[in-house]
């Protein structure tokens, strides 16, 4: 059989026979790839490497393989993160919007107010002073920000690993939390969270504006993680001029002032093109704490920060050793309007007395022209301080108000209290109703002459005492204790005496007085009793000196005002005028005049007789109340009425103080200065045909009208 089908063996001739005697050119060997190649490396080494065994071998093994497992999640774990925050980067940075529409953050709008000159004398809601860009604002408010805030602003993208974590290690080391406290923001974080990481404001979500932005100011670690994505988004979609620009434009600076431009101009009076270092420093140190920092609140406090501020300028070579110590030794000063601390007490009841849709809820920027004359407001507040400088005993908590304004009621200064420079603060001459005294007897005087008397006609005074259904006899007596027999009515204002005060108010009528007073202006409820007539009733500084301006226009009512006009800033025309001045007459000018002169005689020959000028003729009237809780005097020239209360807040009786006293002084010491440099004017009052006759020691001799009356009173109310 044949075996053609089985292999055949390999040839062997070549080894049986030895090399071949036919020579043949060895083709050149392939070279390997540079990949194969190092494997091969690889294995030969390994396969060189002596292989450990045994249990270190183990261990060795095993320690390799999870590190390598680890290294190998690692470095896939965080690829897969670095594309969910590339993703959310990209989303982020798609949502944002143009740099103009983040540079005006601001919930609410501002109150800029305006003296009668046109002036800026205080601000009021979210002031912004206009947009500023980092590129033309000073450079020194610039590098001053960047020292303080992140020395590497124009280093990282964003975020600073290292500011974090120094940050996180200082709070671990104070005993806070690792998000507490410090938190290593750089101005881009911190600009994320001025623009609330792009959520705006919706009153359906948040109770109010300050929730929302307890919210947006919240740390947590999702909040940081949120926070670092939209910085690197603002990084990518703006530049670091773009960046810093929002920053200056949206920071809260303290004072009601949102942004560089409007710290610029309330605390020094100029634009943020034209801050010098040390004005620079002062509101960049500003921005770790703007409230308790800002200079209207403690200057002091405010020069040291930036002292601090201009020392990190000089570290990072942003100012020479001469520069820096030039300026730590001129610290920046607050302009007038700021130390007169936003307008005090006018700007408070002006802002009070316009709608509160365009004061304190305004989305607008609104602008309001006042009557307020700073000469004015100065001189009343140098006569107040100076009285108690030199007249009230050093520690004494007596508190004092005034009140300037014109005849036709246009206010021109108000104190509300010793400490004039505040806002905010309680306003004795406003929200005080303290009883009057015998300030409200010229309202009893007006009464009776507006019905026909004279000031020549006489009243008894002697003791005198009226039933008072439900409550008993009342005496009323006068202050000196003593009685003058027969006086005019001149000479019983011009000496404050109660009995004839109470008498006449009496005959004419007390719902007739009533009705004079609060036609006068005194909106105040006031007395039913025999008691109106000495003040009994209480109302507002203001209010009396409203209506004491009443008497010197003539007798024609006036409504207090401050507020002139207001309008939207930019436009022209106004949206709303004054709601005071004068309006329907009261008494009669004959009757006006009449008791001008009555007046006159209180300063020149009574009472009133400190708040004399020379050269100058002054009407007015003194009061004090019962056991001398209120002291008032109230007066005026043939220019402005002047009103003075004193007393203390808890109703504490003064001592040794009336009307005719310090109140009285205060007027002098604030007219003296309010007239410096006025020409004096005589006042609007009449020239008498005759003189009244002086008061008898005896009991005198009555006209036909007082014996009437007398008994008329005697028999109507059961009088002995």
């Amino acid at each position: 059989m044949s075996d053609s089908k089985r292999r055949k063996p390999p040839l062997v001739a070549e080894k049986r026979y030895g090399k071949s005697r036919t020579t043949t050119k060895k083709a050149a060997p392939k070279k390997p790839k540079s990949g194969a190649n190092k494997r091969r490396r690889g294995a030969a080494r390994r396969k060189s490497a002596p292989k450990r065994t045994g249990i270190l071998g183990f261990f060795r093994n095993l320690i390799g393989w999870v590190l390598h497992l680890i290294w190998s999640l690692v470095w896939r774990s965080a690829a897969i993160v670095m594309l969910i925050i590339g993703a959310a980067v990209g989303y982020v940075y798609l949502q944002l919007p143009d740099v103009t529409a983040l540079l005006d953050g601001r919930a609410q709008g501002s109150v800029t107010l305006l003296d009668r000159n046109n002036e800026v004398f205080a601000w009021r809601g979210d002031q912004f002073g206009g947009v500023v860009r980092a590129s033309t604002v000073s450079p020194h408010l610039k590098n001053a920000v960047i020292a303080t805030e992140d020395k590497r602003f124009h280093q990282h993208i964003g975020v600073s690993p290292r500011g974090i974590a120094s940050a996180v290690r200082i709070n671990l080391r104070e005993g806070r939390g690792p998000l507490s406290g410090h938190g290593g923001s750089t101005i881009t974080q911190q600009t994320a969270k001025l623009l609330c990481l792009g959520v705006e404001y919706d009153k359906s979500v948040w109770k109010n504006e300050a929730a929302y932005v307890a919210d947006c100011r919240r740390t947590s670690m999702a909040r940081k993680i949120k926070e670092a994505i939209y910085s690197l988004a603002m990084e990518a979609k703006y530049s670091k001029n773009d960046i810093l620009s929002i920053y200056l434009n949206r920071a809260y600076m303290g004072g009601g002032a949102y942004g560089a431009e409007a710290a610029a101009q309330i605390y020094f009076g100029k634009e943020a093109v034209q801050l010098n270092p040390a004005e620079s420093a002062m509101i960049a140190g500003l921005l770790t704490a703007p409230t308790r920092l800002a200079p209207t609140n403690d200057i002091e406090r405010s020069q040291a920060r930036a002292a601090t501020v201009l020392r990190l300028m000089n570290e990072q070579g942003f100012l020479d050793d001469a520069e820096t110590k030039r300026w730590q030794n001129n610290p920046a000063e607050l302009s007038q309007v700021a130390q007169a601390k936003a307008g005090g007490y006018f700007a408070d009841w002006v802002m009070s007395t316009g709608p509160e849709f365009f004061t304190k809820n305004t989305t607008e920027d609104v602008v309001i022209s006042t009557t307020l004359d700073r000469r004015i407001q100065k001189a009343a507040e140098e006569g107040l301080r100076w009285v108690f400088d030199n007249k009230v005993r050093e520690g004494s908590k007596a508190e004092a108000a005034i009140v300037v304004m014109s005849a036709d009621g246009a206010v021109r200064a108000m104190v509300g209290g010793r400490k004039t420079k505040v806002s905010g603060a309680f306003n004795r001459a406003v929200q005080a109703k303290r009883q009057t005294g015998s300030a409200f007897k010229p309202f009893v005087y007006a009464t009776a002459l507006d019905l026909g008397y004279s000031h020549v006609d006489t009243v008894l005074d002697e003791p005198y005492c009226l039933n008072i259904p439900g409550s008993g006899q009342w005496c009323p007596r006068n202050y000196t204790n003593k009685h003058y027999g027969q006086v005019s009515l001149e000479w019983a204002l011009q000496n404050s005496l109660n009995v004839p005060a109470v008498k006449i108010s009496e005959a004419v009528g007390r719902d007739n007085v009533r009705k004079v007073a609060e036609d006068f202006g005194i909106v105040s409820d006031l007395a039913n009793g025999p008691a109106l007539a000495l003040g009994a009733s209480e109302a507002s500084l203001l209010e009396m000196t409203g209506a004491y301006a009443g008497i010197l226009n003539g007798g024609s009512s006036v409504t207090p005002y401050g507020l002139v006009e207001l309008r939207l800033q930019g436009d022209t025309e106004p949206m709303m005028g004054s709601g005071g001045g004068i309006g329907e007459r009261v008494i009669s000018d004959d009757a006006a005049r009449e008791l001008i002169y009555m007046m006159e005689k209180v300063v020149s020959q009574g009472t009133g007789s400190r708040a004399k000028i020379a050269g100058w003729e002054i009407a007015g009237k003194t009061g004090t109340t019962s056991a001398a809780k209120d002291a008032w005097f109230i007066g005026f020239t043939a220019d402005y009425v002047v009103g003075v209360w004193m007393g203390y807040d808890d109703n504490t009786p003064l001592t040794g103080v009336t009307g005719g006293g310090l109140p009285a002084e205060i007027w002098h010491e604030a007219m003296v200065r309010i007239t410096d440099g006025m020409s004096p004017r005589p006042l609007p009052a009449f020239t008498p045909k005759r003189k009244p006759a002086p008061p008898q020691a005896t009991t005198p001799r009555r006209n036909n009208r007082e014996n009437v009356l007398e008994q008329l009173l005697k028999g109507l109310l059961g009088v002995n």
